[in-house]
């Protein structure tokens, strides 16, 4: 959407459609990756780095911080050309490590303040205000030279 309006103005999240079986993966070798609580940018209006959390729909409706992200995927048949279904596959138990280990990630995360690596770098900031803040101050923001940085000091 920001693509097409030129801002930031409302919901982009993906869909992806996947087909399993018949010559093509199994199900479960394509809901594999989901095991492992990757970082991925997407929470907090996509300006910070967060674990993929895989929920069924029911526990889609993130509320920490706007996070963890959460991804669903929902399973159909195909029988007599209809399709049949949904059935929620992160419903399974066998994916309740995944979100343990998404909430554990999630804390840490957070621990880290407004600052990187929880918060993506000031470039990659298109969902916030601190773009049109940075160039606004532009003229304001002295750069520190090697020595100071080092030394710990401010530019007088």
């Amino acid at each position: 959407m920001s693509l097409i309006a030129g801002k930031y103005v409302g919901k982009d999240d993906p869909v992806m459609i996947v087909r399993c079986q018949s010559g093509l993966p199994a199900v479960g070798e394509v809901l594999e990756p989901f095991t492992f609580a990757y970082g991925v940018a997407g929470c907090m209006r996509g300006s910070h780095h967060a674990p993929l959390m895989p929920v069924p729909s029911d526990d889609a409706h993130p509320s920490r911080f706007d996070g963890p992200p959460r991804v669903v995927a929902l399973g159909f048949q195909i029988h007599d050309s209809k399709l049949i279904g949904p059935r929620e596959l992160f419903a399974d138990p066998a994916f309740d490590r995944a979100r343990e280990q998404a909430n554990e990630e999630m804390d840490y995360f957070r621990r880290h303040g407004p600052f990187e690596p929880h918060r993506l770098p000031l470039d990659d900031l298109e969902y916030t205000t601190m773009t049109v803040l940075r160039e606004r101050l532009a003229g304001r923001w002295t750069p520190m030279t090697t020595e100071l940085a080092t030394a710990g000091q401010r530019p007088g």
